[in-house]
């Protein structure tokens, strides 16, 4: 197997049970569009690393997109308006500074179409162990807090009544998933990275009937996704990212039909 192979293999294999975790919450919470405002964002960090010619842009779009998660997680307790309408003010705002940074003086946009695509064929061992490292974050935090984050989500008014820190894990969850985001969206891509924070649960959550069977399949559609994803593109010359996606959509498909059948 060629070397840029193997990172890819080992990438898919860190970010697909990360996503597979992320998503449970994401479809139980209703923030399905939250990681496409997070995409937006982290697009607006790297226009202005590249406007203020820092070595690595990411990391200018991990911080704004850090940013962007305290910010809706701090306006959201502060608004009557709903997820989704804050989710789109963030959203539209990300997208509108990201174009203006993006071409800022004449500049042109095609430098910024690799990371709308991705390719995960680029993938480095740093960000893999980076990504994993983010894991095992997630991985402890849903072990730790699941609970907490989970009746905040869906009742933080209870939440709160039980001594719950409502605001501080709805930060965590959305630092996570903006951290998931920011640092694979240039092997995956960010018109198709939201797919994978809502498909894999969506799937799973056709089939499971309790909650761990949500996140065990959620992890699994992720990760069965993942592979076969990487193999078709690997042997179709098409892009990973879609590739996954379009395996994810055909498992979602599946267990919709299997559950109206069942």
């Amino acid at each position: 197997m060629p070397e840029f192979m193997k990172n890819a293999l080992l990438a898919v294999l860190v970010i697909s049970p990360l996503f597979g975790l992320l998503s449970t919450m994401v479809v139980q919470s209703d923030l399905s569009f939250f990681s496409d405002a997070l995409g937006h964002s982290a697009f607006t960090g790297i226009a202005i690393g590249v406007l203020c010619r820092l070595a690595s842009p990411m990391w200018a779009a991990a911080a704004l997109a850090l940013i962007l998660a305290g910010l809706f997680t701090w306006v959201k307790g502060r608004t009557r308006l709903h997820s989704d309408t804050v989710i789109g003010v963030f959203s539209s705002t990300a997208v509108a500074l990201g174009i203006f940074f993006a071409t800022l003086g004449g500049g042109s946009f095609a430098k910024f179409n690799s990371y709308l695509i991705g390719d995960i064929l680029s993938v480095e061992p740093a960000m893999i162990a980076l990504l994993a490292a983010v894991l095992l974050a997630v991985a402890l935090l849903w072990l730790s807090s699941f609970n907490p984050i989970l009746l905040s989500s869906v009742h933080p008014a209870l939440a709160a009544s039980r001594g719950v820190r409502v605001g501080a894990q709805e930060w965590l969850f959305t630092s996570a998933v903006a951290l998931a985001v920011t640092l694979s969206m240039t092997w995956v891509g960010l018109l198709v990275i939201n797919s994978l924070l809502v498909l894999p649960a969506a799937g799973a959550r056709n089939m499971a009937s309790n909650v761990r069977q949500y996140h065990l399949l959620s992890v699994l559609n992720a990760l069965a996704a993942g592979l076969a994803g990487l193999l078709a593109s690997y042997y179709l010359g098409a892009s990973t990212g879609a590739c996954i996606t379009l395996v994810l959509a055909l498992f979602f498909v599946f267990s919709f039909v299997g559950r109206r059948h069942g």
